[in-house]
This record gives structure tokens, C-alpha cells and sequence, in this order.
């Protein structure tokens, strides 16, 4: 087998791999009019497959499509990339998750001259983060579809209540106004965010850019116990030690941490944009009439939230069909299709739809308001980027929890440091 395997391939896996007819077979030279697209369970694939006739009819080409969840797409990918399989042409994929080893591992084919190959397309209109995101060693290896960025939810009646005008627009003001509203009402945590050791990692970067850290630094060592980065876990954990819910738990993903909001037990929330109908919902929401949303709000190193691609187009480098499989890829990625889809509620990674009416228009005002700052300075990535993604979200999200338990937030950070570094020296053999 020439390609290292991405995780532990079971012999059960490979069988089961092998019995599911996962691409259709048939023709795998240049000339195929069959395009193998392999897509993950989610609302823009449905809506991409309810405009693929348009798409078919303009190009005489036929498209198959295999839907999978995203446990069951990673054992796809494990299996059929180390392989070498040229059966999958077009391949949805996840940049922040496994978008270095795939592109380490030579499975995504190198884009570079296919998005410069057409100007109408226009691959500049692409946001700067999470093009960046979808970048490996500065050639082009994906197309982003979905964004995410981090923005601050909040509760206008609770601000109202204490006196407040505005929302908060730096991480003092937070904590400040934070304070005020839990003291008034004790009931009413201040602040709520997630607080599990992995989960929590993606929504604490954005405090950790904008106190002006990261989690590796310039040259390639970790950087989690710098002194940005502990006073931002330092920070991050305090709010919720402090202002948080009474006996704060340290395993709250987001549908825990949501939900405390959403209940109207808490006043201020930062997350992803993605999950505002849980908030703005009368269904799933108390408070729905009550939330707006603003910025992050800025550290010592500004407002510097991350702004990421949560799924990619890539197409796989062993597929002897790639430019009939970019021809879909530029058609799902096209302006038309963006606009389509963010209209559906799907937020896309393109300027131009974002800067259009049609593009916002079923946005709350405020979050596009937010989402607008977010993409001016947003950091396209939300985690460690490395291989073993998981791995090393464990490790930099301990000192969280450490501080959020009212351990020593400086010295969690530099046992983590060191734990991270070794990581990055095993990684690098």
C-alpha cells in the first residue's frame, strides 16, 4: 500500500467498503461523462441535488452522488484513499479536520491553476480565511462551501435591565457587564460558553487570537503557554468560573451550552453563527424575541474571531476524470449556486453574496452586521492545525478546564505546552 493510513483500518471496514456500491463503476478515463461525487449528510447537499438537473443539462454530463454521514465518510475516505481509488472523482471534506493530512497524503488534487483558469468564476471573491484554510503550501487543494465564525449572542432585555445601551465591544466590557447582570439576578449566569476540554477549544480560539496568541506559533513550535495565551485561558475560564452557571460543568458541548441560553439562564453566549436558529426559533427558544447578536468582542490584540470553512470541494488526485470534476465543482461553487444556498440559510464563503441584499436577507440584520466584521479579520482556523486533529484538541483544551475549575491557568498552560510540543515532535518524524 504507497499511502499511509489516515486512522486504524479494520478488516471489517475494508469488507464492508468493498460490498457497498459506493461509486458506480464504469469508465475512469478522461473521457467519462459520469462525475463520482462524494458528498456528506447536510442541508447544502440536498440543495445541490435538487439543482442538479440545471447543472446535467448545461454540461451533458451525468453526475452520481454518494451520501454519507460523517462517521461513515471518514471510513470511505480512510479506506478508498489509501488505496489509491480512482473511483471517487469529487469529494466533500472537512479543511480544519483532515484537510492537512489529505493534502500531505497527496489526496487532493492541486487546484492552483484551475481557480485562476476562469475570471467569470472569479476565485478572488473568496473570503481571505477560509481560502487559506483550503490552501497547503501555498497551492490551492479545496474550494470552500460552508463558513463559520465566532460572534457574541446576547439577551437585549437583560442588557436593558442593567442599564446597558449596547452591547459589549471588548473583552473588558464583557466581563464588566458579565458581572453586573449575574450580581442583579444570581439566577442569571452572566456569561455561558462551552467548557469541555475538545469542544470548547474551537470557540476559545477566538479569545486566543484576539489577546494575540495562537496555538503554534511562526516557526512551527506550540505556543499555548506564551503570555497571550494565558492570559487568554486565564480570561476565558475566570468568565466562567466567575459569571458562569452555578456549578459550572466542564463537559458542555454546544447543544448543553445552547440550551442554558436559549432557557434564558444565561445573558451573553459566544458561538458559531451557524446555530443561530437555535436561538432565534420560538420553537426551540425561550428567548427568541429577546437575542441579538454583535461582534466578538476585541482583546488587547483586537477583535480577531475565527472564520473558517467547515466543508471543502476537493477532488481526489487519483480520480483520471478531473476536469469533468471541476467543472462541477465550479458549478457548485459558482456565485449562483453561493447565493442559492446562503438564501437557503447556508452561509458561503463569497464577498459578493455576502455584500448582497438577496444573500442576507433571511439573516437576523445584527448578525450579518457581525458576520461582516467577523470575515474583515477572521483567522481561518479554529483549532491546532495538524494531523491528528482530535489528539491535539485534548491536549490544548485541558488548561481550559484547569481554569474554569480554578486551577492555575499559567501553570496548565505549561504543562500543556510541553505535551503539545512533544505532539508536534512525534508528528514531525
Amino acid at each position: 500500500m504507497r499511502r499511509r493510513s489516515i486512522l486504524g483500518t479494520s478488516l471489517a471496514v475494508v469488507a464492508a467498503m468493498g460490498l457497498s456500491a459506493c461509486g458506480g463503476g464504469g469508465d475512469d478515463s478522461a473521457s467519462s461523462k459520469t462525475v463520482r461525487v462524494t458528498l456528506a449528510n447536510h442541508v447544502w447537499t440536498e440543495n445541490i441535488k435538487q439543482a442538479l438537473p440545471e447543472f446535467e443539462k448545461q454540461t451533458g454530463l451525468k453526475v452520481e452522488i454518494t451520501q454519507l454521514g460523517e462517521d461513515q465518510l471518514s471510513d470511505q475516505y480512510n479506506v478508498k484513499l489509501n488505496a489509491g481509488s480512482s473511483d471517487i472523482d469529487v469529494m466533500m471534506y472537512r479543511p480544519l479536520q483532515e484537510g492537512k493530512l489529505f493534502a500531505k497524503n497527496k489526496y487532493l488534487a492541486d487546484l492552483s491553476d484551475k481557480v485562476k483558469s476562469n475570471k467569470d468564476w472569479d476565485f478572488s471573491d473568496f473570503q481571505a480565511g477560509p481560502v487559506d484554510a483550503t490552501s497547503y503550501e501555498d497551492k490551492a487543494v479545496g474550494v470552500p462551501i460552508i463558513t463559520e465564525q465566532e460572534v457574541l449572542y446576547y439577551r437585549k432585555d437583560l442588557l436593558g435591565k442593567a442599564g446597558l445601551t449596547a452591547p459589549p465591544k471588548t473583552l473588558d466590557e464583557l466581563k464588566a457587564a458579565a458581572a453586573k447582570i449575574k450580581a442583579a439576578d444570581p439566577s442569571i449566569a452572566g456569561f455561558v460558553a462551552r467548557t469541555g476540554k475538545s469542544p470548547a477549544v474551537t470557540q476559545f480560539s477566538s479569545f486566543l487570537y484576539s489577546f494575540g496568541g495562537d496555538f503554534i506559533d511562526g516557526s512551527g513550535k506550540a505556543s499555548v503557554n506564551s503570555e497571550q495565551a494565558k492570559q487568554a485561558y486565564a480570561y476565558y475560564g475566570g468568565l466562567l468560573k466567575d459569571h458562569g452557571p452555578a456549578n459550572v460543568s466542564t463537559d458542555m458541548s454546544w447543544p448543553e451550552a445552547m440550551a442554558i441560553f436559549t432557557q434564558g439562564k444565561a445573558a451573553f453566549y459566544t458561538e458559531a453563527n451557524s446555530l443561530y436558529k437555535n436561538a432565534t426559533d420560538p420553537a426551540k427558544s425561550k428567548v427568541s424575541e429577546t437575542v441579538g447578536f454583535a461582534p466578538f468582542p476585541a482583546g488587547p490584540a483586537g477583535s480577531k474571531p475565527y472564520n473558517i470553512p467547515s466543508w471543502a470541494l476537493g477532488i481526489n488526485d487519483n480520480s483520471e476524470n478531473q476536469s469533468n470534476a471541476w467543472k462541477f465543482v465550479e458549478w457548485a461553487t459558482s456565485k449562483e449556486q453561493t447565493l442559492a444556498q446562503q438564501k437557503s440559510g447556508v452561509p458561503g464563503a463569497r464577498t459578493s453574496v455576502w455584500a448582497n441584499p438577496e444573500g442576507t436577507a433571511t439573516y437576523p440584520k445584527d448578525l450579518v452586521e457581525a458576520i461582516a466584521a467577523s470575515t474583515k479579520d477572521g483567522v481561518g482556523h479554529d483549532r491546532p492545525l495538524v494531523n491528528k486533529v482530535a489528539q491535539a484538541r485534548e491536549i490544548v483544551g485541558q488548561p481550559i478546564v484547569d481554569a474554569i475549575a480554578g486551577k492555575d491557568a499559567a501553570a496548565a498552560a505549561d504543562t500543556a505546552n510541553e505535551a503539545f510540543q512533544k505532539f508536534l515532535d512525534d508528528e514531525a518524524k
